[in-house]
């Protein structure tokens, strides 16, 4: 039975777990079990999970024992997903984005999104490794790293293949089946560059449609957390959890008229058929021969389920480079507030703080540098040139970008390479994006027996705010005709 249960868990989805656990062929704890022994036996080549929940069985049982007295709460009743290492919950696990800084500190409270993933019967089953304070600490620090859980390796090349933007933790253990799912965040392709990294598909939400409270932030204008899964039903079921107006996150107000509770009435792969979808070329140029052919294939793929392919579109801002001032800006402020209020035995409590504890500590804290942590607390900007500054870095992308090319070509959706240089303008604006498997590139590493060890990658869907349910259709039409997702070789 352990061994069958090792089996079934690769590759399982959240819809047949769900099957099995209601015909009553397996239960939570089991699910639990067997993700627990592949953590152990695993993850010490991929270094994705900072920590375990040490409630975590309890909880399984708890939700076990509900099952079966009272029924099901739904689709991700005792589904076990893992979390940033940012992502408040609060319980027995600490919450420090990946700094030593705040490796004691535990929450008082749990984000919106843990809570509302408890709400719907979710198992929070550990921690993730990530990218220390989301990639926002050092200009030569590596994507994936943090002083606390060290640096995270991609389960299809350890070493070899790039991880990509901040949520790597949370990618990485979804890619090698050590987690049904996970939530990760992003400021600027923290979950799409992973999530097309590993084979798996990410949803970036419209900011707003996904509370950011009880999240250690970046950037208030940008920052969203968002699932990564390995099929898109599996995102969008987990979406459509995460979603609701929260007091505490002002952002949220607009999103009551557009958030839905259940994003599966999405998934039709015949959607595709009626879509008109941009091929924007500038942000195809950088593509070597490989990457650019994955193009090419996904667009024919496309062309050939019925869309119609409008080849090229110009994006008239093709290029905008982050506005630093804006953005140090906005860290400063955020982790003031949120360092403000963690617990009196925590050793910082301010930006300030932190710079002078990670100089304290150096030889664990400072392999890399803080140039980026230092520079964001020398800004000064005032609230109204940070205003004005703020307006300039979101108008021209608005103005002549997604919303302006969408319009001028009557389009769905863009259709984008999986790696950042096309992300940032929806980044500027807010705007969602779904990345889905789309192949596999040489790595130019040849091991033992000859063979090269190759890399996935992925293809990005980009559209207007709150078009999350046509980025899902397209993102799963495209799926449903491809199937490109392959597991990593962990053996």
């Amino acid at each position: 039975m352990k061994n069958k249960l090792q089996e079934w868990i690769i590759e399982t989805d959240i819809i047949k777990m769900q099957e099995a656990l209601e015909a009553g062929l397996i239960n939570s704890e089991d699910i639990v079990q067997v993700y627990l022994e592949r953590i152990h036996k695993y993850d010490i080549d991929i270094n994705s999970i900072l920590e375990i929940n040490p409630e975590v069985i309890q909880i399984a049982r708890a939700l076990d024992r509900e099952r079966a007295e009272k029924g099901s709460r739904g689709s991700l009743h005792g589904i076990p997903i893992v979390l940033k290492d940012n992502i408040d919950t609060a319980d027995k696990m600490h919450t420090s984005a990946g700094s030593v800084a705040l490796a004691g500190s535990i929450a008082a409270k749990d984000s919106f999104v843990a809570a509302k993933l408890r709400l719907a019967g979710a198992i929070l089953l550990g921690k993730a490794n990530m990218s220390e304070w989301s990639n926002f600490m050092s200009s030569t620090m590596p994507a994936g790293y943090s002083s606390r859980g060290g640096l995270v390796l991609n389960p299809y090349g350890p070493g070899t293949v790039f991880v990509s933007g901040s949520s790597s933790g949370p990618a990485a253990a979804v890619a090698a089946n050590l987690a049904a799912a996970a939530i990760g965040t992003e400021t600027a392709g923290s979950i799409i560059g992973p999530a097309s990294q590993h084979a798996l598909v990410g949803i970036k939400p419209t900011v707003g449609l996904v509370s950011r409270t009880g999240v250690i932030p970046i950037s208030v204008s940008q920052d969203t957390p968002g699932p990564i899964a390995r099929t898109v039903t599996d995102a969008a079921i987990i979406l459509g959890a995460l979603t609701g107006v929260d007091a505490n996150d002002s952002a949220t107000f607009s999103s009551k008229k557009y958030a839905y509770t259940d994003y599966t009435s999405s998934l039709d792969k015949s959607f595709i058929r009626q879509a008109r979808i941009g091929i924007p070329r500038h942000y195809y140029k950088h593509l070597d021969t490989e990457r650019l052919a994955i193009m090419e294939a996904a667009i024919l793929t496309l062309k050939n389920e019925g869309a119609t392919i409008i080849d090229p579109v110009t994006v008239h801002v093709e290029q905008q480079n982050w506005n630093n001032d804006v953005i140090c800006y906005e860290f400063k402020k955020g982790l003031n507030q949120y360092l403000a209020q963690v617990d009196e035995s925590v050793p910082i409590h301010s930006l300030q703080e932190l710079i002078a504890y990670n100089e304290r500590h150096a030889e664990i804290a400072l392999q890399y540098g803080q140039d980026t942590l230092t520079r964001s607390e020398e800004i000064t900007l005032s609230e109204e040139v940070y205003e004005e500054k703020r307006q300039e870095y979101k108008e021209l992308a608005l103005e002549q970008g997604i919303d302006y090319v969408l319009e001028q070509y009557s389009l769905d959706a863009l259709l984008l390479p999986g790696d950042v240089d096309g992300m940032y303008i929806a980044a500027r604006l807010g705007y969602p994006l779904v990345t889905v498997p789309a192949g596999y590139v040489s790595q130019g590493i040849i091991d033992a027996d000859g063979d090269s060890t190759r890399g996935p990658f992925g293809v990005v869907f980009s559209g207007k705010a709150y078009s999350e349910p046509t980025l899902i259709a397209l993102a799963y039409g495209f799926e449903q005709a491809t199937y490109h997702r392959i597991p990593p070789q962990l053996e």
